[in-house]
C-alpha cells in the first residue's frame, strides 16, 4: 500500500517534543500542533506547560501505553470525520520507546496517513557526543529489568562489531553497567544524562572507569557502548545481513569476498545466498 503523506487527507502526525530544553521544539512541530484539530498526549499535565509556552490551545486526548488500544475507536472516528490529529509524548520522539506505535499502526491499517516529523530524540545527541564510532550502530533501547534476562540479552549482542545504544533508568544504571562489564568486558563507553538541560553530563571511558566516576544518579541515561572490534563473530548474522554490513564502505562484490573470507566459506556460497535473498527483498 502506497500513501502520499501530503495529499490533504486526514492525517495522524507524530510530533517530537523537547527532551529538556523547550527551545529544541522545531518550527514545523509548532506549526503542526497549531493546525491540527486534536492533540494526543502521553500525559496532559506534562504536555500542558509546553503547549502554553508556544500558545497552542487544542482539545487534548490522553494517549499512553495503557490505553492506546482502548481509544482506537475514538481515533478512527475522528479521522473518518476528516479531523487531523497530532500525537506527542512527554518528551522526545513518539514510538521510539514511547507510546504511539499501536495508534499509528492502527491508523495505517485503516488507510489513513501517518506522518513522522524530525525532531528531538535522546540517543542521537548522545551518540554524537560519545566519541565512539557512529558509522554503524544498533539502537537497542531498554534492556530487561531482570538480571538474568538482561545478561541473556547482552550475550546475544556481545559480538556485534558496531556501537550499541541503550537507555536506562537511574535506579538500574549501576546494575546494568556491572552486567555489561561482566558480559561484554571492560569496553569503552559513554554515559550521558540530562541531555539538552542545564545539568547535562557525559562520562567517557572504560566501563570500570565510568562506574567510579558516575555523576549524581538522577535523570534517564543513554549508554553508548563500543562494538566488539577485536574478536568479530558473525555467527548470529545471516550471510545476507553480513554482506549488508559492508555495503556502505565497499562495492557489492568486494563485500561478498570479504564475507566469504571471514566465514571461511566459498565465495560462490555467499554470492548465491545473498543474491537469492536480495531478489526476494526487491519483489
Amino acid at each position: 500500500m502506497i500513501q502520499n503523506s501530503y495529499d490533504n487527507s486526514p492525517t495522524l502526525y507524530l510530533v517530537p517534543t523537547p527532551i529538556g530544553n523547550f527551545s529544541d521544539m522545531t518550527l514545523r512541530g509548532i506549526e503542526v500542533l497549531k493546525s491540527v484539530d486534536y492533540i494526543l498526549c502521553e500525559d496532559t499535565r506534562t504536555s500542558t506547560p509546553l503547549l502554553k509556552h508556544y500558545e497552542i490551545s487544542k482539545p487534548l486526548i490522553s494517549c499512553h501505553e495503557f490505553n492506546e488500544e482502548k481509544i482506537e475507536g475514538k481515533i478512527l472516528s475522528l479521522l473518518k470525520d476528516g479531523k487531523n490529529l497530532a500525537l506527542i509524548t512527554d518528551q522526545g520522539s513518539p514510538v521510539i520507546n514511547d507510546p504511539g506505535y499501536i495508534i499509528s499502526k492502527f491508523a495505517i491499517q485503516n488507510g489513513f496517513n501517518v506522518v513522522g516529523l524530525p525532531g528531538a530524540t535522546a540517543f542521537v545527541p548522545a551518540l554524537m557526543m560519545s566519541g565512539l564510532n557512529p558509522n554503524r550502530f544498533l539502537y537497542y533501547g531498554f534492556l530487561n529489568v531482570h538480571h538474568g534476562k538482561r545478561v541473556d540479552e547482552l550475550k546475544s549482542i556481545a559480538n556485534y562489531p558496531f556501537s550499541i545504544i541503550f537507555y536506562e533508568a537511574p535506579h538500574r544504571i549501576i546494575d546494568t553497567l556491572n552486567d555489561m562489564k561482566e558480559v561484554l568486558g571492560d569496553r569503552e563507553i559513554a554515559v550521558a544524562r540530562e541531555i539538552s538541560k542545564i545539568h547535562e553530563e557525559v562520562v567517557r571511558g572504560k566501563i570500570s572507569e565510568v562506574l567510579e566516576n558516575l555523576p549524581t544518579i538522577k535523570g534517564e541515561y543513554v549508554i553508548i557502548c563500543s562494538g566488539n572490534y577485536e574478536k568479530e563473530d558473525y555467527s548470529s548474522l545471516s550471510i545476507y545481513d553480513h554482506v549488508l554490513l559492508y555495503l556502505n564502505d565497499m562495492k557489492e562484490m568486494d563485500a561478498i569476498k570479504k564475507v566469504a573470507k571471514e566465514r571461511g566459506v566459498p565465495k560462490s556460497v555467499v554470492y548465491k545466498e545473498y543474491t537469492s535473498k536480495k531478489r526476494g527483498e526487491e519483489r
